[in-house]
């Protein structure tokens, strides 16, 4: 389980995706090494000519696309990241087929060999049949013995180890008032829903999810061999425990609050704040039975916790601890466990099919062996010079962000030069780890595939926890090398590209300018201003939770992050539904900065050039904003369109293209658009920040 700050702190990410992809060649912007090619990059036939651009431009750039495109059965929603992820894979996959037919080959106990035999284990649908649930049994029924309060610690504290998510999180973190310092960390968890809110919202989605969530947990039960009504009764009793850990839990609007989630005490703080709840042998189980001092994020969670562990019964327990053991489980269990897994997960996500079994496992060892698949990819498909190359193109647009900083008319000139002092400091990983991870301790034997990932897992989890106490690795990574993704850390102060998102339509040496400036360009911008957003403003250039901003200057940003609030929260996600503006504040303010210093180091590229031609009809600043709205482009099932709405931090497609560009006179400049055009917000009402 990923559960520390610095994990936590991927979520101020481009995108939440997950997924990998092949990188192209990269390289510094302007140097172009051959000539543009405008139907890869830029297809004009993706375009709706029908639909001026100053009424709605996310049509009008891929209304071509939209009319034509198609969802697979077994995705959710398909777009420019989903199509990345599919080339990806299947170089991966080539990869990962070569280990396992060089399986033999490889000397036993190899980082080759183990992750080989990971996949090659994941892949054994026959061993999984014959299996059934076997594996996980005993797990079982020591969980069906618990007698006491002591008992249910031992089992979460076992839990934990296994990597099964349980009542609460635990781990390692930075501390967020001293980011050289790896503490642990606890705070609120234990749901089997997406959010607090599925279990606390009244209207009819809500409650017809909760029925099917009941629905589903009642199946497994069976399958593990309970009787029909017995199953039921168990369900009943896991969903009135989540519920009451719901209704203690923060919202995820509330968690987007630094300040609102630190809160370092002593172990007896919360030995008091909880003592229904042994935290000595907890945490002697972890093997931190002697530290001092811990972050608790959510203290009255944990006092709702030791209310539920005085009030509610021991049968009760016993069914929610099963039900995690079986819940986590049952995607890699037998085909019956799988498709009752599916059945419910489909329901959230609207795929028609499950993901091929070599996707899926694909995707659970990059989980797990990460490092050593994402090796012998950046071995293949990105090279130390596009490394370079890309470090380039970052330098040049931090150069740009500084520029804007430094006359801001909105920021007084104390805080300006603490903005530059944190923006000087960024720390920028580009393509793979300058040093990778030792998978030396990780056990991966020839048994069922479930016992080896909780094995990875406890690997994983063991490695978070030894780093308590010691000084803070600024060069760990948070993504794989192959990932379509990008990522910002408020505790390390530092910006992370992996090679997977370094290619087309995001970069490429060979495509003009336009093109790498509103792809990548504005990628890069994207996470340099979470540095920056409403959230990330609070951590100074050390990556502690300081406020660096005069009074002055925190309502003057606040005004202006007020309005992009507004703005996004007026969007529709889908029916009904709208996008919610508190949720998505951070990665909005990010979408809207990060193309505005994009476009300004666009500009700045040309200066002392000829002017480039027309391509394809359009104008380079034109072709600028093209790129940044085919990044986005995407089709989504109305099930996923929900879900993404209540829990995701990010816009939907739609409005990350038409949302910050209808603040941007520059935008309004290149197509012509005037006051009054649905493209172009009244001046009163327009956000500006970066």
């Amino acid at each position: 389980m990923r559960t520390s700050r610095a994990m936590a702190a991927l979520g101020r990410s481009l995108l939440i995706v997950g997924g990998m992809i092949a990188a192209g060649s990269a390289s510094r912007a302007g140097a172009q090494t051959a000539a543009p090619n405008s139907v890869v990059a830029l297809d004009p036939a993706n375009r709706d000519e029908t639909c001026a651009p100053c009424n709605d431009f996310y049509k009008y750039a891929n209304g071509g696309w939209l009319a034509t495109a198609k969802i697979p059965a077994s995705y959710s929603s398909i777009g420019s990241f989903r199509e990345l992820r599919d080339k990806n894979e299947a170089a991966l996959h080539e990869i990962m087929e070569a280990a396992v037919a060089n399986l033999s080959k490889a000397s036993a106990g190899s980082a080759d060999w183990k992750l080989a035999a990971y996949y090659g284990a994941c892949m054994d649908s026959s061993a999984a049949e014959a299996a059934g649930s076997k594996p996980i049994e005993p797990e079982l029924k020591r969980l069906a013995g618990l007698k006491s309060k002591a008992d249910i610690t031992a089992a979460v504290s076992r839990l934990h180890r296994q990597g099964v998510g349980a009542l609460f999180r635990f781990g390692s973190e930075q501390d967020a008032k001293n980011s050289s310092e790896v503490i642990a960390g606890t705070g609120q968890g234990g749901l089997g829903l997406p959010d607090r809110d599925y279990y606390t919202k009244t209207d009819s989605a809500s409650v017809q999810t909760r029925a099917a969530y009941l629905d589903y947990m009642t199946r497994i039960f069976t399958l593990f061999g309970a009787k029909e009504a017995d199953a039921r009764r168990d369900a009943e009793r896991v969903m009135a425990l989540e519920t009451a850990l719901a209704q203690a839990s923060m919202t995820n609007v509330q968690r987007r609050d630094p300040k609102a989630v630190y809160h370092r005490m002593k172990v007896d703080e919360l030995r008091t704040l909880a003592p229904s709840f042994n935290w000595t042998a907890y945490l002697t189980g972890a093997g931190l039975g002697g530290i001092q001092e811990l972050n608790v994020a959510q203290p009255d969670f944990f006092k709702a916790v030791n209310g539920l562990l005085d009030q509610t019964p021991m049968d009760d327990w016993k069914a929610y601890l099963r039900w995690k053991v079986a819940r986590d489980a049952a995607p890699v269990l037998s085909s019956a466990f799988v498709d009752a897994d599916f059945a419910f997960e489909r329901r959230l996500s609207g795929a028609k099919e499950m993901l091929p079994r070599w996707k899926r496992c694909l995707g659970a060892t990059d989980n797990a062996l990460g490092e050593v698949l994402g090796q012998e990819y950046a071995r293949r498909y990105f090279t130390g010079e596009a490394k370079a190359r890309a470090l380039a193109m970052v330098e040049n647009l931090e150069a740009a962000l500084g520029d804007r900083i430094a006359v801001l008319d909105w920021m007084g000139d104390s805080t300006r030069v603490q903005a530059k002092s944190k923006l000087d400091a960024f720390y920028e990983k580009i393509g793979y780890p300058d040093q990778w991870r030792d998978y030396s301790k990780l056990e991966v034997k020839k048994e069922p595939f479930v016992l080896n990932r909780w094995r990875a897992r406890a690997f994983e989890g063991r490695r978070q926890l030894d780093k308590i106490g010691k000084p803070v690795d600024r060069n760990e990574w948070g993504m794989t090398p192959p990932t379509v993704n990008a990522y910002y850390s408020s505790s390390m102060n530092s910006i992370n590209f992996p090679a997977g998102i370094l290619q087309l339509p995001f970069y490429d040496a060979s495509v003009d300018d336009a093109i790498n400036y509103g792809g990548i360009g504005a990628v890069i911008g994207h996470e340099m201003t979470h540095g920056f957003d409403d959230r990330g403003r609070q951590f100074d250039g050390t990556g502690n939770l300081r406020d660096w901003w005069t009074p002055a200057d925190a309502d003057a940003y606040r005004a202006r992050a007020k309005l992009v609030e507004e703005q996004f929260s007026g969007y529709v996600a889908v029916d009904s539904l709208h996008v919610n503006g508190k949720l998505t504040l951070g990665e909005n303010i990010a979408d809207l900065g990060g193309l505005a210093v994009a476009y300004a180091a666009f500009e700045k590229s040309m200066e002392g050039k000829p002017r480039p031609p027309l391509i394809d009809g359009l104008t380079p600043e034109q072709r600028f904003f093209m790129s940044w709205a085919q990044v986005w482009r995407q089709i989504m099932r109305s099930e996923q369109a929900r879900t993404q709405a209540q829990t995701d931090p990010h816009s939907p497609g739609r409005w990350r293209v038409n949302g910050p560009l209808a603040n941007l006179p520059e935008f309004a400049k290149a197509f012509g658009c005037k006051d009054g055009d649905p493209m172009v917000r009244p001046a009163a009402l327009r956000a500006r920040i970066w």
